[in-house]
């Protein structure tokens, strides 16, 4: 679900917000988008009420990343015994004018899938901003590898 929407209260805008910024201190040179899905019936029906997700825009083709924009989908969980949703994975991938060229999931044992992938330095700055995703949500006990 775009992050805007998830913005519902404070607790959850602060952590939209750093995420932004973790993304940022990665890649300073992005634009964000907290609403990367269009809101028409058909678009509406695919979007994960469960998560929260933001484009990042390169002024151009990023020849690090191999794409011109990246949209990171961090996974929720609400157990019913705790007051806050913990992420349990982060999807990210990597589209530019020929469509989707790679993408990562920390569910899939954090493998780049795809036609082009990220330069190696691009892809573990991308998988520390993840790790300091789960972080945020989860504290540092997250156990994430």
């Amino acid at each position: 679900m775009n992050a805007a929407e998830q913005a519902k209260n404070l607790e959850v805008a602060s952590k939209i917000a750093t995420v932004v910024n973790l993304f940022k201190s990665q890649f300073p040179d992005v634009r964000v988008d907290l609403k990367p899905w269009m809101n028409d019936p058909e678009t509406r029906e695919l979007v994960d009420p469960d998560s929260i997700d933001i484009g990042f825009h390169f002024p151009g083709r990023s020849r690090l990343m191999q794409s011109r924009c990246i949209l990171v989908q961090i996974r929720l969980y609400h157990d019913p015994l705790e007051a806050q949703r913990r992420a349990i994975g982060v999807d990210a991938a990597g589209y530019d004018h020929r469509g989707q060229q790679w993408k990562v999931s920390t569910v899939e044992h954090w493998q780049f899938l795809g036609d082009s992938q990220p330069e190696p330095e691009a892809a573990d700055k991308l998988k520390l901003f993840c790790r300091q995703v789960f972080e945020l949500f989860n504290g540092a006990d997250s156990g994430v590898a």
